[in-house]
């Protein structure tokens, strides 16, 4: 038997996920059982579809197969040339419950059969205590012709590490000025670990790293009231080479009379300058970032292990088999420049989020995002991480003194960027948790416009895959604004109940919290906020839906400006699909609470499907009428929702029959809502669709299978942000 020839791609980067995610002692059993052997199909080009052959391969660059009994398997190819004859990797990796178990660790293996040391610095554990997140770090040969694959092996115990006092090491310094109204005004590296406190990210025997803020000060000592210089530095003892990371703020939550500085940006690293800005405009309570190596940067290009990645379920189940479109991403990567990518620039990114309409930065992930972790390459890696480092250039980030961490609604529950002097006063504390005033309006006038209803996920995946301090925080400062950008009444204070927000302000807020919870540092002063935040959130959603009998029984949101179309009629089932898929990611996350407000919740993508009376024509409608007249009671069934949502001259036809879609101006096998666009209504719907198969059963997947029927779908090869599958089968 032969196989088609055009179902052989999807195929066999399908059989790869189902390969790599499970145990290596059941590959030829289960993941090739009952499959044709012979010309028809080779199970070897299953692997070499998408990593090439180990041998031949290697000399046309192909990356090389997968290491043998590896959890996950690293390849590390070269940028350009190099008279290093070995370069240092770390990297950010996240594993499933139960993968490494607690007390376990990591041994690194190459393709020849060599073992390399590992440093794993783990960082967060799951419930039952096996590893969850950690920096994983080595000293590798350069890469040569081919790209080089590290495998990660459980190892029987895990290494010790290495702490100590903080040390600078020799022949590493590095001074940042801000010339302001003609007066420098400097943080130097030696200062920040002489003065300011310095706290270890990573130690151990391949590489340490320290990280310390300190104000930048004028030349008789005194500090700036503003602006501060936070250095990471990384050192790898035995290449004696360090990456400098720098990052200047303007951020201090309570300091009186903030404003945007203009001042001439330098950083200087061991006397070379590696950045210089005239007349850098850094806004109010914004941060910027930049990165320097001793000895340039390694000319390496690191690819982890998407299946492994997916099969973690730290990310959405985005679909393998999307082949990513290289014209759109060329394009991307060729208006990646200029201004947009320089400090207070947003990137890829639109600068005022509030804008409407189909966008590539929506998603549980942005566009860009999806497109490196399905593909792994370089030009979407440098649109991902870079827009990441640009998250900063909002106004929106608040520091607290107190902690030096991101300002916390557990620490200051009447804290709030809307509402009165009256309600963000303290009655027990006795004090005002206001943010003071700007030193005069148009003093803080930026073009970077956040929100909370179009707010892109930006740091999760970079921290994610690097470890890296800087993207933990963007990722706490934009969790910890979706919490407090409330009257404190409306979200009970310091619970932080999101149910006030336009339902798609609900969703991304949901979105970013639980991943902060899932993935900030167990050690972090901030993890229980975090968690204490998401379960308040969870408690409030299951007691107002999913355990209320006078909740709507299809399942969809009634809170927070749902009701809004038709004078209080109709809601915007879009909106809601995202919330279902917000929840659904934290029920993947390992949040059991969203489980339970999943099993609710997804009642509606799947109900608009196959629900009785329902059409699926009509499911993805840009509004859906829920009653007869607001305030009115709820249609009892979906049938009675679909008729009232449906066009007079198409409510009496059958559904999907030729008269209706004559009627609906739409051709055989279309959906409402601009079928083919990577980010047009039925695109919204496919992630909540995935997780109510995942969830619900028979009637999930019924609803899953008329989905994937229909005729017109979109390339979301070009824009994958919504190309979400089920995992079960």
């Amino acid at each position: 038997m032969t196989l088609p020839a055009a179902i052989l791609p999807r195929l066999a980067c399908t059989l790869l996920l189902a390969i790599t995610a499970a145990p290596s002692s059941l590959l030829h059993a289960q993941a090739f059982q009952g499959l044709p052997a012979g010309g028809g199909f080779d199970p070897q080009r299953v692997l070499d579809a998408r990593y090439g052959k180990a041998s031949a391969a290697a000399e046309s660059g192909a990356a090389p197969a997968a290491i043998e009994g590896a959890l996950a398997t690293l390849r590390i190819e070269s940028t350009g040339a190099t008279q290093d004859k070995r370069v240092p990797v770390s990297v950010g990796q996240v594993f499933a419950p139960g993968a490494v178990a607690g007390g376990a660790g990591l041994a690194g293996k190459l393709a020849d059969g060599s073992r390399v040391p590992l440093q794993v610095d783990v960082k967060a554990r799951h419930p039952d205590g096996s590893l969850r997140h950690a920096v994983v770090s080595a000293i590798l040969p350069v890469p040569s012709k081919h790209p080089l694959a590290l495998g990660l092996l459980p190892a029987s115990g895990a290494a010790p590490q290495a702490g100590g006092a903080p040390a600078l090491p020799e022949g590493v310094d590095a001074t940042f000025t801000a010339t302001l109204d003609g007066k420098p005004w400097v943080a130097t590296l030696a200062r920040a670990f002489a003065k300011g406190k310095p706290r270890s990210w990573l130690a151990g025997p391949v590489v340490q790293e320290w990280v310390a803020a300190i104000p930048l000060a004028d030349a008789a000592g005194r500090p700036h009231p503003h602006l501060s210089a936070r250095f990471a530095l990384r050192w790898y003892p035995e290449l004696r080479k360090a990456r400098v990371d720098l990052t200047v703020e303007n951020d201090w939550a309570f300091e009186p009379n903030p404003s945007n500085l203009t001042y001439d940006a330098e950083l200087a690293v061991n006397g070379d300058t590696v950045f210089r800005q005239p007349e850098l405009v850094h806004y109010h309570h914004a941060r910027w970032r930049k990165l320097a190596w001793t000895g340039g940067a390694p000319a390496i290009h690191v690819r982890h292990d998407t299946a492994q990645l997916l099969a973690s379920r730290a990310l959405p189940n985005y679909d393998a088999s999307v082949r990513i479109d290289d014209s759109a991403l060329t394009a991307m990567h060729k208006a990646w420049s200029g201004p947009k990518t320089e400090p207070m620039g947003v990137g890829a990114a639109l600068p005022a989020m509030p804008t409407t309409g189909g966008r590539p930065d929506i998603g549980l992930l942005p566009g860009w995002a999806v497109m490196y972790l399905l593909g792994m390459d370089p030009r979407a890696r440098e649109i991902t991480f870079g827009t990441a480092d640009l998250a900063g250039s909002w106004s929106m980030h608040y520091r607290d003194r107190r902690t030096d961490l991101p300002v916390s609604v557990v620490d200051y529950p009447y804290l709030s960027t809307l509402g009165g002097p009256s309600v963000k006063f303290n009655p027990v504390a006795k004090r005002s948790e206001a943010f003071p005033d700007c030193v005069r309006p148009e003093a803080c006038r930026t073009p970077n416009l956040h929100d909370t209803s179009h707010q892109p996920g930006f740091a999760y995946l970079p921290y994610l895959l690097t470890g890296d301090h800087y993207y933990l925080e963007e990722l706490q400062f934009w969790a910890m604004y979706n919490v407090f950008a409330s009257n404190p009444p409306y979200r009970f204070y310091g619970k932080g109940v999101l149910k006030w927000d336009q339902v798609r302000g609900q969703a991304w807020s949901l979105r970013t919290l639980a991943q902060a919870a899932y993935i900030t540092p167990d050690k972090h002063p901030l993890k229980p906020h975090f968690l204490s935040l998401l379960d308040h959130n969870l408690d409030w959603y299951n007691t107002e839906y999913t355990n209320n009998p006078r909740a709507p029984e299809q399942g969809f949101l009634t809170f927070g400006y749902a009701i809004v179309y038709e004078r209080g009629r109709g809601i915007a089932p879009w909106q809601d699909d995202f919330f279902t898929s917000a929840v659904g990611h934290a029920a993947e996350l390992g949040f059991g609470k969203a489980k339970t407000l999943l099993a609710w919740k997804a009642r509606f993508p799947a109900r608009r499907m196959v629900g009785e009376g329902s059409c699926w024509v009509a499911a993805s409608s840009y509004a859906w009428m829920v009653r007869d007249k607001p305030d009115g009671p709820f249609y009892p069934t979906i049938g009675e929702m679909v008729r009232a949502s449906l066009p007079e001259q198409a409510r009496d036809l059958p559904c999907a029959s030729d008269a209706m879609m004559a009627a609906l101006k739409r051709k055989p096998g279309e959906m409402l809502g601009y079928s083919s666009g990577t980010s047009a209504s039925p695109a919204n719907m496919q992630p909540a669709l995935a997780y109510a198969a995942d969830t619900l059963g028979d009637e999930g997947w019924k609803a899953w299978r008329q989905f994937m029927a229909r005729s017109f779908k979109p390339n979301f090869g070009a824009g994958p942000q919504f190309a979400i599958v089920p995992r079960t089968k």
